[in-house]
């Protein structure tokens, strides 16, 4: 069988074993995804929510967005490193494991009224949302330069039916907790402690062979050869690039999404703030991820800059319908789907673009690097956003988040230049 010849490391896969073997690592990450999808889109949901209850300041909303970017941020470097040492396997589960604490935190957090503690879990969740960022560069380990971005793309699609299934369970979440006396808000990280669970048992069973293992033994047998191609080129000014693109991207995306909960408490019914919520959120969300398979194939054939560049198109888009509509529901929801596509197109082709710039024994750190940049920026941005909404606006807000895509517009004519002066 190709899986054990290449699992038991004695003999040099062919070809076809490692072509067999990327498949299979492809599906079990995607069916990761599907599964982490469902606490991650719970949380975006819920978190601005439940910091605005237990804090009794809407002011202090953008706080939950922050912790889970920050518990992101604080471990996207650690997990890389271990990782690069372990292996993604080890990697995966350790982010399983914090996102379970974190949900058991949250939902003591909220039995007891706790701002602090609920925020410590939110950290906790984040650093699991770690961990399945770093699934998509997985992806990549053993995968065809023409086909890196199509396969980076098929695991960040999957996170779409997680993602968007996640706040569709709040109000089942809330039926199921009251029955069994669980606090308000929390119902449905219980479908999100299941989902972890299964996810733990998958990676732990069927993630194998660990794929950046197998790259980094494949390489060092390579280089042992007489025959070897020489090694990748480290092209540090376009991976700095990637990198702005990415975390540029996610602050706009985030600083906007964080807010929009508690933008629609404000323009909604009382009585229907949660079915609007659930249905905003899962719509964006959709947007994140549910077209990145086709960004992924115009990064293959167009190139990783071009596909960047479309995503700035997507969020200034989006950023122009939610200034001129702040206060329309639906002018809203076409606003977040906006968001959640410019995100997807940057996200695919920066993170493919980032790991074409770097050798494989830099790519765990610097891509651990790029994980941190990305939600540390963002957990500033979802404090700042709390303050912008409440001195301006959510329009005023819209207005403020162009300047990042800017900033990548910017680059992205500067590393054009470059290139065509090379």
């Amino acid at each position: 069988m190709p899986d054990s010849r290449v699992a038991a490391g004695s003999v040099l896969p062919t070809e076809r074993d490692l072509a067999a073997t990327q498949r299979r690592t492809v599906r079990v990450l995607a069916a990761g995804q599907v599964l982490t999808g469902v606490a991650f889109g719970a949380t975006l949901s819920l978190g601005a929510l439940l910091a605005a209850d237990l804090s009794g300041q809407e002011a202090l909303s953008g706080l939950a967005t922050a912790s889970v970017t920050l518990g992101a941020a604080l471990t996207a470097i650690p997990l890389a490193r271990l990782a690069g040492r372990r292996g993604r396997r080890v990697a995966l589960t350790a982010g399983n494991v914090a996102a379970l604490i974190g949900i058991a935190v949250v939902i003591a957090a909220a039995a007891l009224r706790l701002f602090p503690l609920l925020l410590v879990g939110i950290a906790f969740i984040g650093a699991g949302n770690a961990a399945t960022l770093q699934s998509r560069f997985a992806a990549t380990d053993l995968a065809r330069t023409a086909r890196r971005g199509r396969d980076l793309a098929t695991v960040v699609w999957a996170t779409t039916i997680g993602g968007v299934v996640g706040p569709l369970l709040l109000a089942p979440g809330e039926l199921i907790g009251a029955s069994v006396g669980m606090p308000r808000l929390t119902g449905a990280y219980l479908f999100s402690f299941a989902a972890q669970v299964c996810a733990f048992a998958l990676y732990v069973l069927v993630l194998r062979p660990d794929p950046l293992l197998l790259a980094q033994r494949l390489e060092r047998d390579a280089s042992a050869s007489v025959t070897a191609p020489a090694p990748q080129a480290d092209r540090p000014g376009l991976a700095r690039f990637a990198m702005l693109a990415v975390a540029a991207s996610h602050v706009t995306m985030a600083s906007v999404m964080a807010m929009t909960p508690v933008h629609l408490s404000h323009i909604v019914a009382p009585d229907a703030v949660t079915f609007a919520v659930g249905i905003t959120i899962a719509a964006h969300v959709f947007g994140m991820y549910g077209l990145s398979p086709v960004f992924g194939a115009l990064a293959d054939r167009l190139g990783r800059i071009g596909v960047i560049v479309l995503g700035q198109v997507l969020l200034a888009a989006s950023l122009a319908v939610a200034a001129t509509l702040p206060d329309s529901q639906a002018g809203v929801l076409v606003a977040l789907v906006l968001l959640g596509l410019g995100w997807s197109a940057a996200t695919v082709s920066g993170s493919a673009l980032l790991t074409e710039a770097t050798p494989l024994a830099l790519r765990p750190r610097r891509q651990g690097r790029s994980d941190t940049l990305m939600t540390a920026c963002a957990a500033a941005g979802s404090v700042l956003a709390g303050l912008v909404l409440g001195a301006v606006g959510y329009d005023g807000l819209a207005l403020w988040a162009l300047v990042p895509v800017a900033a990548v517009c910017v680059g992205a004519i500067v590393v054009g230049r470059s290139r065509a002066s090379a």
